[in-house]
């Protein structure tokens, strides 16, 4: 099929709307061609007036070809009919609030632009969110007319709406579940009496999901039973499995083979405590911890938690076996999760050759923030963290310290099936007592998650005797090219950078590489195959393996 005098987009329409087209590729006798062929012109027109076209011309032919007929449309689309009188109104209360009027001032078409059908649907349909928006349940469309004069190649357009009253927020009825009615209300966004808000709304179905209390969460204005302008609001909850149990086994090449168990107990009482137990053992990492969460619904999700855990790590620049107890409150704070908390951290550990014990009571803040538009495999979203520590010179700790963390992440598409993943990692600290401070508290660079093409926290400052011992300064950078082939494996190139380092002793260490992706049912699997660039260490290739989110 060939068409002729029209930009891709409109000969894209007209070739969909052609019952011809639902017959290529499809064995067909030249009479059946013939006879489809009969109704092209006609279509063709149709399918161009929704862009505004209403006085189109069309010849048409068929021409042999080796095998059937080939259809051939010569187009004249002509000048597309423009508004030459416009009339969008809404009459009451809703006529002077700003989103309504702004919805009718940015109306379009507008006089002397082309009559788009699909520029025209959207318009209208936002005039109708706004007046839905701002509480108008009951808005009318009073007059709905278009009007088409092919002759003088113009179009009138008049649209009114009567806003009606505005809906206000009544009482909020839950269905039966684990928790009272006092509990629940806590979620509530609005005060009773409130303007209504499908927003609002939303916000408490999101909540509520949030929670990790409910399988089935729906959230539903009740006009039917209206009393004047107060609407009722009915929730409804099915109660989720109360027990979560998880078990599965991971491979990294910073901590070896691995499994992990845990149990979430997702409810311990009717005021929503949670509790969570956890043991991870690898072959250089062992960690068992338990966790206990009061949840304090309300405008800013906030939580208070408390966690204790015992972990061992064996890497190739130390050794540490400590415990550790926490104690933090968790909310929501102008966009980001906020975490303000304290730390007891006590433990041996091994580094430079000395064995040494520390304990450490420091107080620890954080800020976070992510957003992607696919959780699983965005291709364009960010992530930011904060991280604050501070721990005074007082009797119970070895030493004093303040400490800051900066990370980073960025994931853009370039292409249809190829993503530019972009991290940094920054930290400094100022520390009383470098020697005191434990391996978890100290800066080391080098892993899959860190500088490829180098071992687990091999980079870092050394000792005397050359051996690494961390720094009190971080800076890593990356950036990583994907390619997709297929929907679910791709390939990769990459360049990693950085070190960590103390005072002025900063060496640019680079590591390269390239990779392989798979989107796999629990996650992105990375494989990658890495060598120093540029490093004042042995240069050898080395293989990175990593599941887990981009962001």
């Amino acid at each position: 099929m060939t068409i002729e005098g029209l930009n891709e987009e409109l000969a894209g329409a007209v070739r969909s709307s052609l019952s011809l087209q639902h017959y290529v590729g499809r064995e067909v006798t030249a009479a059946q061609v013939r006879r489809l062929f009969k109704n092209a012109e006609q279509e063709a027109k149709t399918a161009l007036e929704p862009y505004g076209y209403y006085n189109v011309m069309v010849t048409s032919h068929l021409q042999p070809k080796e095998k059937g007929l080939n259809a051939v449309l010569q187009i004249a689309p002509g000048e597309p009919v423009r508004v030459t009188a416009s009339q969008v109104r809404v009459e009451g209360e809703a006529a002077e609030l700003r989103p309504v009027d702004r919805a009718v001032r940015n109306f379009r078409p507008a006089k002397g632009e082309p009559l788009n059908h699909g520029v025209y649907e959207q318009s209208k349909e936002a005039v109708e969110s706004s007046l839905l928006n701002e509480g108008f349940l009951r808005n009318k469309a009073i007059t709905h007319r278009v009007e088409v004069s092919r002759r003088e190649n113009s179009a009138s357009i008049d649209l009114l709406w009567e806003s009606g009253p505005r809906m206000k927020f009544g009482q909020v009825h839950f269905s039966d579940s684990q928790f009272s009615p006092e509990f629940l209300e806590r979620f509530i966004p609005w005060e009773e009496g409130d303007y209504y808000s499908p927003e609002e709304v939303l916000a408490l179905q999101q909540r509520l999901v949030e929670a990790d209390y409910f399988a089935n969460v729906s959230v539903q204005p009740d006009l039917e039973h209206a009393d004047g302008v107060n609407v009722p609001i009915n929730v409804g909850l099915t109660k989720a499995k109360r027990s979560v149990y998880t078990a599965g086994v991971y491979l990294s090449t910073d901590t070896g083979f691995g499994a992990r168990v845990g149990l979430q107990r997702r409810w311990l009482n009717r005021q929503g405590h949670k509790l969570q137990f956890d043991i991870d053992e690898a072959q250089r990492r062992s960690a068992v911890s338990l966790g206990y969460s009061i949840p304090l619904p309300g405008p800013n999700s906030r939580s208070f938690n408390f966690g204790v855990s015992h972990r061992d790590e064996d890497t190739d620049t130390s050794t540490s076996r400590n415990d550790r107890i926490v104690a933090n409150e968790t909310r929501r704070w102008r966009g980001f999760a906020r975490t303000l908390g304290g730390v007891y951290l006590a433990g041996t550990y091994k580094i430079g050759g000395e064995d040494r014990y520390s304990r450490l009571l420091y107080a620890e803040g954080s800020l976070s923030k992510k957003e992607a538009n696919d959780l699983f495999f965005p291709r364009r979203g960010y992530s930011l963290g904060f991280g604050l520590r501070f721990a005074p010179e007082i009797a119970i700790s070895d030493t004093s310290f303040s400490q800051v963390t900066v990370d980073a992440k960025m994931i853009r598409t370039i292409g249809r099936r190829q993503r530019l993943l972009m991290r940094t990692s920054l930290g400094a600290m100022i520390v009383d007592d470098f020697d005191q401070l434990p391996p978890d508290l100290r800066f080391f660079a080098g892993g899959d998650l860190s500088i490829r093409g180098f071992d687990y926290q091999a980079l870092g400052s050394t000792n005397a005797a050359g051996e690494v011992i961390g720094g009190t300064y971080l800076t890593i950078g990356s950036i990583e090219y994907e390619r997709f082939f297929v929907e679910k494996w791709g390939g990769a190139i990459f360049l990693d950078g950085g070190d960590a380092f103390r005072a002025t002793d900063f060496n640019l260490n680079l590591g390269a590489g390239i990779g392989v992706r798979w989107r796999s049912p629990v996650g992105m699997v990375r494989v990658d195959l890495a060598k120093p660039v540029k490093s004042d260490l042995a240069h050898s290739f080395r293989v990175h393996f990593s599941l887990g989110p981009d962001l």
